[in-house]
């Protein structure tokens, strides 16, 4: 894959900040990271335990959660590694197999997302057919879909990797993302907006929209319900997976959509941290906040333990 280009080995730069501030970061990153572990790994076990949780949208929960790990998994470790050591080398395998299976993980969330719209569409704009539509069978379809279609996505770049030759040894940057990837070769940087193309549309633009016409359809039928009390529990049924998906779309298309000649690789090193940590630390906290099955589950959980 790699006989086109000498280059083996790769510097990642990380922070370029002084050693006291690095240790600062080092200790804040530590704890998200534990904490996020701990969140998710909660939702699982919730899901899992208590009866009350055993439908679709939970379920798609602890799939959700289980990308949350998977991105916190690949990126965190390896950055604290180049946190503490102002910097760190990898080989240039390792880090476009890191690529590999952050683009994977991604690219899940992002399609779980969508899947999970389509779930809170039919729930309130279907009520009645809700049980008959959303069966066993279909919400582990959409599951399954979801990850076989990332690996598909993911792999898909492959061909377009390989024929890169690389010049530069050094990424301004504390993961193996795509740009960075690009800025290192020696090939024109058109191949870099077809990357781009083939990367962003199946995983943000056509989730994206898609999430946008459910929605919409949504507060149609929630504007639609007559009494005060069923408008409110219509909207809080979906109002923390909105809030998710505005902030993770959101700063998946700024980076990866809008023209990246507009931001500097800093910029990126800190709208990156929005989706490869914060968000995955912030969705348990969300979603407990304002559901009150998993309020009421984890109350039962803390209380009796496992």
């Amino acid at each position: 894959m790699f006989n086109k280009t000498e280059v083996v080995e790769i510097l990642l730069l990380g922070f370029q900040n002084p050693q006291i501030l690095n240790s600062v970061l080092f200790v804040l990153f530590l704890v998200i990271y534990i904490l996020t572990l701990v969140g998710n790994l909660l939702i699982i076990i919730l899901v899992a335990k208590f009866q009350r949780l055993k439908s679709p949208m939970y379920f798609f929960l602890t799939q959700l959660s289980v990308c949350d790990i998977l991105v916190s998994t690949i990126i965190v470790p390896n950055m604290l590694h180049v946190i503490v050591n102002g910097g760190s080398r990898i080989s240039l395998a390792g880090c476009i197999t890191q690529f590999y299976f952050f683009s994977i993980s991604e690219g899940a969330e992002c399609l779980l997302l969508t899947v999970m719209s389509y779930d809170r569409y039919l729930a309130i704009c279907h009520p009645l057919r809700y049980t008959s539509i959303m069966g066993f069978r279909l919400y582990l379809q959409l599951i399954l879909i979801s990850w076989l279609l990332s690996c598909i996505f993911s792999f898909s770049v492959a061909p377009f990797l390989s024929v890169l030759e690389f010049c530069g040894r050094v990424i301004d940057h504390y993961f193996c993302d795509l740009a960075p990837l690009i800025e290192l070769s020696c090939t024109k940087h058109t191949l870099a907006e077809l990357l781009d193309f083939v990367l962003g549309i199946p995983y943000i633009g056509v989730p994206f929209f898609f999430i946008i016409f459910t929605y919409v359809s949504i507060f149609i039928a929630i504007i639609g319900i007559s009494s005060s009390t069923g408008r409110q529990k219509a909207f809080s049924t979906c109002s923390s997976h909105l809030t998710v998906v505005c902030a993770y779309f959101g700063t998946l298309i700024v980076v990866y959509i809008a023209p990246t000649k507009r931001h500097s690789f800093n910029v990126n090193k800190v709208l990156s941290l929005l989706f490869s940590m914060l968000c995955p630390f912030s969705n348990p906290i969300i979603y407990s906040l304002r559901n009150e099955d998993i309020k009421i589950s984890v109350k039962k959980f803390m209380s009796k333990g496992i």
